[in-house]
């Protein structure tokens, strides 16, 4: 009988230890939608969908590396388009899960040059990790800390001021990453733009945001796929916000020249729209 009431204490004690290291996971709630998208790093098939970039070197006479202070009490790095004259125009980038590379900065010198009156901040949420190949990659998406991304963030926000009129765009992890950095802009938001990222879920967050939404997505995309995108316009509608979506018969990553899977067709297309999207806001 004591070795029975022995074994029971034991077990007891066990299941009670169990139940306690598994409760933190319970108190966090669901994954966030950043957090979703970094999980697809776990998926082969996602990470290989992604071929080594070509190699890709620009060198802009007008952009320039600069640093602000960051929420967290940080610093961090970025690159700067400035507006030729004063404005409070402002377009924060999010890179795709490379990071900031060159392409990211030819293509934000494209929009500069196409808008006008408008500073570009490419913002850097790896605070300068570059990866070169789809492993590095996934290894920097999963390693983001949401924490340091949103300090990032609001650090840019701060630097920009008060008074600006906050624009973003962004592919792949920065499509979604666009969408955080609009919520987070509160009010200075005027403007949207998200390539194939993975859409915000939570209903308030969505009813929160202060200005329409641009979306440029792939059918063929396996992981932001119709379904998702489908969800996005449901939820927008919900949330009472405007959201366009762009759909066309391409792949995730079509946007990238240097992907395999890249579509001049529907880049064009979707690049036109974007600029329009912008100076209808952008004033």
């Amino acid at each position: 009988m004591k070795k029975f009431l022995l074994l029971t204490a034991i077990l007891f004690s066990g299941v009670l230890a169990f139940s306690q290291t598994k409760a933190p996971v319970v108190c966090h709630g669901p994954a966030t939608a950043t957090q979703q998208f970094a999980m697809l790093a776990d998926d082969d098939k996602f990470v290989m969908s992604h071929k080594k970039p070509l190699p890709l070197h620009f060198q802009s006479s007008i952009g320039k590396a600069i640093t602000y202070k960051t929420a967290d009490g940080k610093t961090a790095g970025a690159y700067e388009l400035k507006a030729k004259n004063p404005t409070n125009n402002y377009i924060l980038v999010v890179h795709e899960w490379w990071g900031l590379n060159d392409w990211v900065k030819k293509e934000s010198e494209k929009i500069y040059n196409d808008l006008g009156n408008v500073t570009i901040i490419d913002l850097d949420l790896y605070d300068g990790k570059v990866a070169t190949n789809p492993q590095d990659a996934g290894k920097y998406m999963q390693g983001l800390s949401e924490d340091r991304a949103k300090a990032i963030i609001n650090g840019a926000i701060a630097y920009v001021g008060p008074k600006a009129h906050i624009a973003t765009i962004g592919w792949c992890f920065g499509g979604g990453w666009s969408l955080q950095t609009t919520i987070l802009s509160g009010k200075q938001a005027v403007a949207c733009v998200m390539y194939y990222g993975m859409p915000e879920q939570n209903l308030a967050a969505l009813k929160a945001l202060n200005c329409d939404v641009l979306g440029n997505f792939a059918n063929k995309d396996k992981w932001i796929n119709p379904k998702v995108v489908a969800k996005f316009e449901t939820d927008m509608k919900t949330a009472g916000k405007k959201l366009t979506v762009n759909k066309y018969d391409a792949d995730h990553g079509f946007a990238n020249p240097s992907n395999p899977v890249y579509s001049s067709d529907a880049t064009k297309d979707a690049y036109g729209k974007t600029i329009a999207f912008f100076k209808a806001r952008l004033k």
